[in-house]
């Protein structure tokens, strides 16, 4: 289901934007795995950088509205960047990534979790009071070194970047990810 997965899950994305835009654009909708329930992120980038990334870390609705909506929220509502513009639509990269359920870790303290940390591998979500942040494994490639990787997801969450308390939650993840660019080198 992976391949499949990846041809319709970017331009299901796609048409969701443009459809918020006011611009006519399907995708195919049709396939019977998109009515279960999936979590996924939707990320934007321009030129290689973010424009835009909004998910969602727990499946609890069916895929295909997680995905659209994700998308939608990315390109219109990421609190970081000003939406989208028409203008912008066709210079805009879209990548999916579905989330493998996450599971909590468990650790002594901050060097044991840095000793855990698969990079590369692991997305992270990092939790303590109301605190809360997540990195998707794709930030390791900004990131490469555990105790950077860590530093920036407290700052994320609005804390300092050595803080630490014995009540901080983590959780890590996988994700299977498509780029709309791998799927246009494989069409050719």
């Amino acid at each position: 289901m992976n391949t499949e997965q990846g041809k319709l899950l970017p331009p299901i994305a796609r048409a969701a934007i443009a459809r918020a835009l006011n611009m006519p654009q399907q995708a195919d909708e049709s396939a019977p795995w998109l009515a279960e329930h999936g979590a996924c992120f939707v990320t934007l980038t321009q030129d290689g950088e973010l424009r835009g990334c909004i998910g969602t870390l727990q499946a609890h609705r069916p895929l295909l509205a997680d995905v659209k909506s994700n998308a939608v929220a990315a390109a219109l509502h990421d609190p970081r960047f000003l939406p989208l513009s028409r203008d912008e639509f066709d210079i805009t990269a879209i990548e999916i990534s579905l989330l493998s359920p996450t599971l909590p870790m468990t650790f002594r303290d901050e060097i044991d979790v840095l000793t855990q940390l698969r990079p590369q591998l692991d997305g992270v979500v990092f939790e303590y009071q109301s605190y809360r942040s997540t990195f998707l494994p794709q930030v390791w490639e900004q990131l490469p070194q555990p105790q950077q990787f860590m530093a920036q997801l407290k700052r994320k969450a609005g804390l300092p970047d050595d803080f630490w308390h014995e009540e901080i939650r983590l959780s890590r993840y996988s994700v299977t990810k498509w780029r709309e660019a791998d799927l246009m080198a494989h069409a050719k």
